[in-house]
């Protein structure tokens, strides 16, 4: 019986870090199981310069949420981004994607408008500003065009 009571015990504990391991990827992976509180818009950019789902989305540095998705839509990539519930954007913020340092990873930063209209779930960005491509900036000062 005292065996039995061992084996059991070091079952429930090895179970019990099994859940706790996958708790702790799950949380620092960023990733959603069961969806997110919060809602969608979007916007169109002439470049998306290799954002990607899950890149972060920023109001004046702090992370207010995430990308959804980029896809081609009338030959244009729209970003689908998730924000959080308590952030309000206005209709006429302009959203850009940046580079954090030189090399750094995509993300999406928003830049507040002075409107009082608020974009609803659903809502379209119409100010965007499209990835710089630091390949054709360096060859046009390479060669000269600047």
């Amino acid at each position: 019986m005292r065996r039995f009571d061992i084996e059991l015990t070091v079952g429930l504990f090895l179970i019990a870090g099994i859940l706790c391991l996958g708790y702790l990827s799950i949380k620092l992976g960023k990733m959603e199981v069961l969806g997110s509180e919060g809602y969608e818009i979007y916007g169109f950019f002439g470049n998306s310069g290799g954002l990607k789902n899950g890149s972060s989305i920023s109001i004046a540095g702090v992370e207010v949420g995430r990308v959804k998705g980029v896809v081609l839509e009338n030959y244009q990539a729209k970003v689908v981004m998730s924000l959080s519930q308590g952030v309000k954007i206005q209709e006429d913020a302009i959203a850009s994607i940046k580079t954090r340092g030189l090399i750094g990873e995509k993300f999406v930063e928003i830049t507040p408008g002075a409107s009082e209209k608020i974009l609803g779930p659903g809502g379209r960005i119409r100010e965007t500003l499209p990835a710089v491509d630091f390949e054709q900036l360096l060859s046009s000062y390479v060669f000269g065009k600047i």
